[in-house]
C-alpha cells in the first residue's frame, strides 16, 4: 500500500491511474500550485489590464461568453412566459422605459451609434436588429433574466434594483422583441403614446416624461 493514501482509495486510483500515478498527482498539484502562485503574483502587481479600451485575448473572452451565455440559459429553464406577451399594450408601455434606460446603449431604429456605446466593452448588442434567428421563448426568458439581474462588469445593470418588478421587466420585454420590426417613425409613435419612464418602485425616484403629452390610445401592433 502507497503511503499516505487509503487502501480503498489506493486500489481504486491503480485502475484508474498509470503505474506511476502518485508522480502525476504530485506533478499535478506542483503545477497547480506554481500556476496559482503566478497568478497572484500577475494580479499582485497590478498587470491585468482592466481599460475598457483594450480588448480582452480573443481565447479569454470566448471563455467570458461561453461562461456567461451558458449561465444564463441554466438559470432561465424554469421561466414561464406570460400568455400576453405580445400584448399591444405591453409594447406600448415598455416603449417610454426602453426610451430612458436601454436606448444610449442598445440603439434605436435608424442610430448606428451613441456617445455611451462607443466607450463600453463588451459592446452591448443592437436590440432594434434582429438576432441571429434565436428561439424567440428562449430569447424572451433571457432578455428577462438579463433585465432583472444584469451582468456583472458588463455595464448591464440588475434593473430591479432600481424599482423594476417582473411586469415592468416583461412589458419592456414585449416592446424589445417588437423593436426590429420598428422604423424611425414608429418608434418615435410609439415612445409618444407610451407612459413614459414609469415602473413599480422606482416611481417616487423621478417624476421625468419623455412627453408632455402622453396619449393613452390603443396602439395597433401588427406582427
Amino acid at each position: 500500500m502507497s503511503r499516505g493514501i487509503p487502501g480503498r482509495a489506493n486500489r481504486f486510483l491503480k485502475l484508474v491511474l498509470p503505474v506511476d500515478y502518485e508522480k502525476i498527482l504530485i506533478t499535478s498539484v506542483v503545477t497547480l500550485a506554481s500556476m496559482a502562485v503566478f497568478a497572484g503574483i500577475f494580479i499582485g502587481a497590478g498587470w491585468v489590464d482592466v481599460a475598457a479600451d483594450v480588448p480582452h485575448n480573443p481565447m479569454l473572452l470566448k471563455v467570458l461568453e461561453t461562461a456567461r451565455e451558458q449561465a444564463i440559459n441554466r438559470e432561465t429553464r424554469g421561466i414561464a412566459l406570460p400568455d400576453n406577451l405580445s400584448d399591444p399594450e405591453r409594447v406600448r408601455r415598455g416603449a417610454g422605459n426602453y426610451q430612458a434606460m436601454c436606448a444610449n446603449c442598445h440603439l434605436v431604429p435608424g442610430q448606428e451609434s451613441s456617445e455611451i456605446r462607443r466607450g463600453l466593452y463588451p459592446l452591448p448588442p443592437n436590440l432594434s436588429q434582429a438576432g441571429p434567428g434565436a428561439d424567440l421563448i428562449r430569447q424572451s426568458r433571457n432578455r428577462f433574466w438579463v433585465i432583472k439581474h444584469g451582468i456583472k462588469a458588463s455595464g448591464m445593470p440588475a434593473w430591479t434594483k432600481g424599482g423594476m418588478n417582473d411586469q415592468n421587466i416583461w412589458d419592456l420585454v414585449a416592446f424589445i422583441n417588437y423593436l426590429p420590426s420598428l422604423d424611425a417613425e414608429g418608434y418615435r409613435h410609439l415612445v409618444h403614446v407610451s407612459n413614459g419612464h414609469v415602473h413599480g418602485a422606482c416611481d417616487h425616484f423621478h417624476d421625468e416624461k419623455l412627453s408632455t403629452d402622453h396619449h393613452h390610445e390603443r396602439v395597433q401592433v401588427t406582427h
